[in-house]
């Protein structure tokens, strides 16, 4: 890295996190000094970060860009490497506008104030982390570096069952995070080459078949619990039944996309050769989910469980758009996750909205809603219509992308594309 280039992404994790150290000593005598720190801070690092790839990236420009590299530990081949490119790029302004809008959801916060924001600080160092590192074993860190925060955040500020739902997100993320370990030792370790946990170097090495196919099916399994892809997903309705409504924002609009993030880096851009023998399957967890998740939100009562299972089925198209090996579909398959991020958390912010003024989120006791609070009712109503892909707006567009590119793939037969197109649809 030269001297006389600004390590932007660097300061974008730093800030945040040194700013979580410092949640301790912020003088807070009205109880308002600490929201408009956190807030502060949230919104400072996104306007950075928006600054930084408005000056600095280039859109026209493939690979990676404003790259940083340092030596960590090199006695295991661990280095402080980070860039963005055109995948990771609209995920950490994803990353960014999502947790700054929690911040402000999380106004009312008075329990434990000083502790709740300084794990939604140190949770956004982390998923920007998780999206700039170019190291495997730096990724993995900072992918741990994220579950505590959001196990505290659930079991301290959630409802009744609220360590059910936190130890249960807990145990399923920690366990499938064994198989991220395990696979960054073996890619690390395989052949005569240098000891490293480069991701560009890792994705140049050729690997056996069989090796590939593991690493796959392991990768899949971590990746596919951040996702909620079925059956790996029980752990999202309960964790979203049970959180706060700020932190149901970070969970559907940042976390779920990691899980996609990690597929796409990893198991389609390092494992080509698996990726092709696991396309159907990824095609047929993607039509699961989305026809399992849209008929359990279907029959959910609960607002925010409802929410949960429609994310469910919205990480479906996801998937489909992963597997389709098309540009289309793979370019729908992003625009799906910046969609639903932006729209799952604006439906939760309003749904906290709610929350406070009617203090349920059984829909059947929220009759006349529309009188009490017409405003929220419009937004919700906008909200609701752009999470069923209405027509001209962004759920429709990456949808109709995934389906298309999809349907013209040369991958798969035509009765296979038909059959599953009208499954989906």
């Amino acid at each position: 890295m030269f001297m006389d280039q600004i390590p932007w992404l660097t300061i974008l994790i730093l800030l945040p996190l040194v700013a979580a150290s410092l949640v301790p000593i912020v003088p807070d005598k009205d109880g308002k000094q600490l929201r408009w720190y956190a807030f502060g801070v949230g919104v400072l690092d996104f306007v950075l970060m928006c600054y930084a790839f408005w000056t600095e990236y280039d859109p026209h420009q493939s690979g990676l860009q404003l790259v940083e590299h340092y030596d960590w530990i090199p006695q295991i081949g661990l280095s402080w490497s980070v860039a963005v490119d055109g995948l990771s790029m609209p995920l950490v302004l994803l990353a960014g506008f999502v947790t700054t809008l929690s911040l402000f959801a999380a106004w009312q916060v008075d329990r434990k104030p000083r502790l709740f924001y300084g794990l939604i600080l140190l949770l956004y160092a982390a998923q920007i982390g998780v999206f700039v590192a170019q190291d495997m074993m730096l990724l993995f860190i900072m992918w741990e570096l994220e579950l505590v925060p959001v196990y505290l955040l659930v079991s301290i500020w959630g409802g009744k069952k609220r360590r059910y739902a936190a130890t249960k997100f807990l145990l399923y993320t920690a366990a499938a995070s064994i198989f991220i370990l395990v696979a960054a030792l073996a890619m690390a370790f395989y052949g005569d080459g240098a000891l490293t946990f480069d991701m560009t170097e890792l994705a140049a090495r050729h690997y056996p078949m069989v090796m590939e196919t593991l690493l796959y099916a392991g990768l899949l399994i971590a990746f596919g619990v951040k996702l909620a892809i079925f059956p790996l997903h029980t752990w999202l309705p309960d964790a979203h039944g049970e959180a706060s409504a700020p932190v149901s924002m970070i969970l559907a609009g940042v976390l779920l996309k990691m899980g996609a993030y990690g597929l796409i880096r990893f198991n389609m851009e390092m494992l080509p050769d698996a990726h092709v023998q696991f396309a159907p399957v990824l095609i047929a967890l993607g039509v699961v989910n989305i026809v399992y998740g849209a008929f359990n939100a279907l029959g959910q009562p609960n607002m925010k469980r409802r929410l949960a299972y429609s994310s469910v089925s919205h990480m479906g198209f996801v998937l489909l758009g992963i597997a389709s090996f098309s540009d289309l579909g793979i370019s729908g398959a992003m625009l799906q996750m910046l969609s639903h991020g932006l729209i799952a958390a604006v439906l939760f912010f309003l749904t906290g909205v709610t929350y406070d003024r009617t203090h349920t989120l059984f829909m059947d006791e929220m009759g006349g809603i529309s009188q009490v609070m017409p405003k929220v009712f419009a937004l919700f109503t906008m909200g609701a219509l752009a999470s069923l892909a209405l027509p001209g707006m962004s759920g429709f567009v990456s949808e109709l992308s995934v389906f298309v590119g999809y349907s013209t793939s040369d991958l798969y037969s035509s009765p296979f594309r038909t059959v599953t197109v009208f499954l989906a649809a």
